[in-house]
């Protein structure tokens, strides 16, 4: 006589309903469906998050500016990712937002309320946890810098 042993039936470990799908999407099983949220829409969150932080002046490293100056100039809706990077995971996302400071602003307190902003606002609005927020400081923006380029533009040019 042989025995045969039978396992008992398990969910496996992929279920198709917390998959990632193409496109960095997250997706979560909720009762009766899934919700999906793209890596795009966080990013989104985190970026309009970070600019409503007093004393930043800009999101973006050098690059990043000038292409989003470019980007400025044309129609359409400006770029609210710029200077966002985001890594989304089934429950969890991790985020590293790029900044120009304003002179004067105490950064170690920039950088705080920034983090607390951007995890409020991801938090709330996605329902998925953020594990960190990394706040990179690229420039510091000096108001005479502002009056100085407004000076040599509304200037006529003699020839």
């Amino acid at each position: 006589m042989t025995s045969t042993t039978t396992k008992p039936a398990t969910a496996s470990t992929t279920d198709e309903s917390t998959a990632k799908t193409p496109g960095s999407a997250v997706s979560t099983q909720v009762g009766r469906g899934t919700t999906s949220i793209a890596d795009v829409v966080v990013s989104k969150i985190a970026g309009i998050a970070a600019r409503e932080v007093d004393g930043v002046y800009d999101l973006g490293g050098q690059a990043a500016r000038v292409v989003g100056r470019i980007r400025e100039t044309l129609p359409g809706a400006p770029d609210l990712t710029q200077g966002v990077t985001v890594e989304v995971g089934e429950k969890q996302a991790a985020v590293d937002v790029a900044i120009v400071a304003e002179y004067g602003v105490a950064i170690h307190d920039l950088a705080a309320g920034i983090r607390s902003n951007v995890i409020d606002a991801v938090e709330s609005m996605t329902g998925l946890e953020v594990t960190e927020v990394n706040v990179t400081v690229h420039d510091v923006h000096f108001a005479d810098e502002d009056e100085a380029a407004e000076e040599t533009s509304s200037e006529p040019r003699v020839q």
